[in-house]
């Protein structure tokens, strides 16, 4: 067929029950990587749907081209002065050129150049069917997947992230001849692994999704699955007197893991309510991925959601199987729960000393001095009440020893905070615990309360420094130690939580800390230093939307080292709205004019203007205006009203403007030209002390 025709295209790869953690992003590069594929190689096509259960992955490619373009293809052959003798005649390089052509020296064209004139062939190349070309396309787009580690079935060569056992390509009605993934191509998909008695045969592609729901009990779509478990889970809750507790990884996984979902509510005893609500949370979404079940008012009922992946014909008997798993869970909570109590936290203190906290770094009783002492010492930079903070510090990871973290780990910190308050220990300090390891994901909150933040900052910071200390920071992708999350987190404690202190000094502390012989610290703590701020920089440009010359600006300032976190987001959120002035983008071309002038002459730090040597108008106007907005822009700096700072500033715009208009900085007179200098620095600080606005891109001012 030609180019001009189109048919939608169906793959869909059958396999072993895939990872479901990874299930939404491995469809997603297949689409993203066929969509590249066909667009390289000149097949035109519309949307593509993506597809996918535990067993498949499935695209429908809509109105595929079912051949490539044609295309002209060009081939430059040898110097006309080459190609042919003294007397017109071809030479061998025009013959061997014409023939790898496969045509003759007289339709060869000519083309001039500014090199001369040379041959050259023009040619129109058929595009190849696109049976022909699709099933290694898919082969590759499959084969450049984000699997980590890929596995081998059987005596096959062959690697994916699963054992393949099936591949279905049509396009159109006909199926596209040939193998992906060892798996000759045909037109059969397999239905539910128990609902389903056996292949179903797909037509066509746009009846597939039909076909595997109908006669296959298979949602096919995950995006329509997940919907059908979110509005299920809601109204099984509801039959159950409550509503349903859910988080949306909880759902993609349970999404990824049925093809069939019905959801189903079970309960459970109330004596297992005395827990803490974490542990009941714990036991049911991490081990069984169960929805638990809340009152209106957010209490815990004895009631949870499961999703099934079949439709049983006796739903009672799922729903008791369930229950019955769900029992042994909560009663080994309850053993742990009841049996840690037994010794304090400050009890088990010592014992820490037993448990290696990293090779080279102590244990983790070394680890919970160097909390302390780091407490203290951002407590006192920021001018907070160290007290609580350093008590927290003191017994922070002794839950780390209790039975109920030893079985649920991802409770560390939250388990502390229950067994502090129930050992009568003070609120700010059991929240403290609590709240040691905040933010602990993305879309996590820093800690709340003050002590908790001092205590995350010592622990975050301990760890960075420790890494660092012992060489085994992250390179490329490799991150095992998890150090560009803590230093996200860092950076967004102090500048969220308005914590006033230095890094600089804060890193040097850390690093200073750490048991490590013949250590650098001075080189180590400015490795550290450089660590964080590149994390500060994917902070304001990828997760609050800063833009970059914005950040740069701030990050570019003369004191930068001296300013804390908390100052310098003052700064950017003041140049991101300095931006948006009508007089910022010919402010920022000022400043740069000046920075290079003064660079280029290399101008000593010297501000102080002789009026006396002020010959032109344009001159004296600026000196007056600049002096004016000197005085009202220093209370104001003082206040860190750095948005005020720059509004103020703006307003010498047209001085500045008039002044490179009418007056000759580089004059023959060396007092003018000095003095005119100086001024132009006395100009240029004010910017300095909040930003520098140099870095701006030309086009600074917002749209309108």
């Amino acid at each position: 067929m030609s180019a001009n025709h189109s048919a939608d295209f169906l793959v869909e790869i059958g396999t072993e029950e895939l990872p479901p953690k990874a299930l939404p992003s491995l469809i997603a590069a297949f689409a993203e990587n066929l969509a590249g594929l066909l667009h390289d190689n000149r097949l035109a096509h519309g949307a593509i749907t993506q597809f996918a259960t535990p067993r498949r992955l499935a695209l429908v490619v809509a109105a595929l081209a079912c051949a490539q373009d044609d295309r002209s293809v060009v081939a430059k052959g040898p110097p006309v002065r080459i190609a042919f003798d003294e007397k017109g005649k071809p030479t061998a390089a025009a013959e061997a050129f014409a023939k790898k052509c496969g045509t003759s020296v007289d339709l060869l064209q000519r083309s001039m150049t500014d090199k001369g004139e040379w041959l050259f062939f023009e040619s129109t190349e058929t595009g190849q069917a696109a049976h022909v070309l699709l099933p290694a396309l898919v082969e590759q787009a499959l084969q450049a997947l984000p699997i980590p580690r890929r596995m081998r079935w059987g005596d096959s060569e062959i690697e994916f992230v699963r054992p393949v056992h099936w591949s279905l390509m049509l396009h159109g009605p006909e199926i596209v001849a040939g193998k992906v993934m060892g798996q000759t191509n045909d037109r059969l998909t397999r239905g539910h692994r128990f609902m389903c008695s056996g292949p179903l045969e797909i037509a066509t592609p746009i009846e597939y999704a039909d076909t595997l729901e109908k006669e296959g009990f298979v949602v096919a779509d995950f995006a329509e699955r997940r919907n059908r478990i979110v509005r299920d889970i809601a109204l099984a809750a509801e039959a159950s007197g409550g509503v349903v507790y859910s988080n949306d990884d909880l759902v993609d996984e349970v999404t990824a893991l049925t093809e069939w979902p019905v959801a189903m509510a079970g309960h459970y005893d109330e004596s297992f309510l005395k827990l803490p609500r974490e542990v009941v949370f714990s036991s049911m979404t991490g081990h069984q991925r169960y929805f638990p079940v809340l009152a209106t008012s957010g209490e815990l009922l004895p009631a949870f959601v499961f999703v099934a992946n079949l439709q049983s014909s006796d739903a009672e008997q799922v729903k008791d199987g369930n229950e019955r798993v769900i029992k042994p869970r909560l009663a080994d909570a309850v053993f742990f729960w009841d049996a840690d109590r037994k010794v304090t936290l400050s009890e088990r203190r010592a014992d820490l000393d037993r448990v290696v906290y990293q090779r080279g770094l102590g244990s983790m009783l070394d680890k919970s001095t160097r909390l302390e002492k780091l407490c203290e010492v951002i407590a006192r930079a920021a001018g907070l009440a160290a007290g609580d903070a350093i008590a927290a510090a003191s017994i922070a990871k002794c839950d780390l020893l209790t039975g109920m973290v030893g079985e649920f780990p991802e409770l560390q910190g939250v388990m502390g905070q229950h067994y502090a308050r129930a050992e009568g220990a003070s609120d700010a300090i059991s929240l403290a615990i609590g709240e040691q390891y905040r933010p602990r994901f993305a879309a996590d909150t820093i800690a709340d309360s003050k002590a908790g933040r001092i205590l995350s900052l010592a622990d975050k910071v301990d760890t960075l420094a420790g890494v660092f200390a012992i060489g085994k920071r992250p390179t490329g992708n490799k991150d095992p130690f998890g150090l560009r999350r803590a230093a996200l987190g860092f950076v967004r404690t102090l500048i969220e939580g308005d914590i006033n202190l230095l890094v600089s000094e804060l890193c040097a502390s850390a690093v200073a800390l750490q048991p490590v012989d013949e250590l650098d610290i001075h080189q180590t703590a400015a490795d550290l230093e450089r660590f964080i701020d590149d994390r500060l920089r994917s902070y304001y440009v990828e997760r609050v939307g800063i833009a970059a010359d914005s950040f740069e600006a701030v990050s570019s300032c003369r004191d930068r080292r001296e300013i804390s976190l908390a100052d310098f987001h003052q700064r950017v959120l003041a140049v991101e709205d300095f931006r948006k002035i009508p007089d910022a983008e010919s402010l920022a071309a000022a400043n740069k004019r000046i920075g290079n002038m003064l660079q280029s002459i290399a101008v000593a730090a010297n501000v102080n203007v002789d009026d006396s040597l002020l010959t032109v108008d344009a001159e004296v106007a600026l000196f007056g205006a600049l002096e004016l907005a000197l005085a009202d822009v220093s209370p104001l700096r003082a206040q860190r009203n750095y948005a005020a700072v720059l509004a103020r500033l703006a307003q010498l715009r047209e001085p500045v403007d008039r002044f490179f208009d009418e007056v000759m900085v580089m004059a023959d007179d060396p007092a003018l030209q000095e003095n005119r200098l100086a001024l132009l620095a006395r100009l240029q600080e004010p910017f300095q002390s909040v930003a520098d606005i140099s870095k701006l891109a030309s086009k600074v001012s917002a749209p309108g």
